[in-house]
């Protein structure tokens, strides 16, 4: 079965209405592949915003957190529900900020995913290692450690995309190589296989994140475990459209 090519835009807390309506615009006007399933995600403030606004079929907003508890006393929080109500069919998790800036664990970020997918909400889910733990040759046993938190609380993995974001290459304009890339989401998806089952392993997408840019993505899409990319900060730029069709 083929994989369908996935490109996820991480807004993170960037934009305003006039610089989201750019964005939106852009995107719109632009002649994008047709085989490719596009997410992009706002600040939670301008969710229903830019999904206004957007007219290509084959472009979803996402939401970039949400939490593991139905509604009430949770200040600050968003909950399943409520992106239900905006129409909001998708969210990121699990992100290097959140884990690190706010100390979300493995197994908080696996029991948000699982309150995620059983209130009907998509997950691009993420992972990846730091540039210490890359140096010290353990990169595949701490992605598996977070993969393994993941499998003790979900089964059905029909609606999670992983993406795979090194940490030392988010934002710093350092990008793995395609090989180092490929490296991961081979060992990824074997872990899969061996952990979960070969359909799981076969069908679920796996992403790569960590500066990508219009110049880097088309080796990177090439290779053979790599179904698409998130993309942080070059979402916000016209060369987001070149990202989203890198694999024609």
């Amino acid at each position: 079965m083929a994989r369908k090519f996935f490109v996820g835009g991480n807004f993170k807390m960037n934009g305003t209405q006039k610089d989201l309506k750019a964005i939106v615009d852009n995107l719109n006007n632009a002649q994008l592949d047709s085989n490719v399933e596009v997410v992009i995600s706002p600040p939670a403030l301008y969710l229903d915003f830019v999904k206004q606004n957007l007219n290509k079929s084959n472009i979803e907003v996402g939401a970039q957190n949400v939490f593991n508890k139905p509604n009430g006393a949770f200040t600050g929080e968003i909950s399943a529900s409520q992106l239900q109500d905006l129409g909001i069919k998708w969210t990121i998790l699990g992100h290097s900020e959140r884990r690190n800036e706010l100390g979300e664990s493995d197994e908080f970020v696996a029991s948000k995913t699982k309150y995620a997918l059983d209130n009907g909400i998509s997950v691009i889910w993420c992972c990846g290692e730091s540039k210490d733990t890359r140096q010290a040759g353990e990169t595949i046993k701490f992605v598996e450690n977070q993969l393994a938190a993941l499998a003790k609380e979900i089964s059905d993995w029909k609606n999670v995309v992983i993406a795979y974001e090194p940490i030392w290459a988010i934002g710093t304009g350092l990008v793995a190589t395609k090989e180092q890339a490929q490296e991961v989401h081979a060992a990824i998806r074997a872990w899969l296989k061996q952990n979960v089952n070969d359909k799981v392993a076969e069908e679920t997408r796996i992403l790569y994140g960590g500066s990508v840019n219009a110049k880097n993505c088309k080796d990177l899409a090439k290779e053979a475990d790599i179904d698409g990319f998130l993309v942080g900060g070059a979402s916000l730029k016209p060369e987001f459209v070149d990202i989203i069709n890198s694999n024609q």
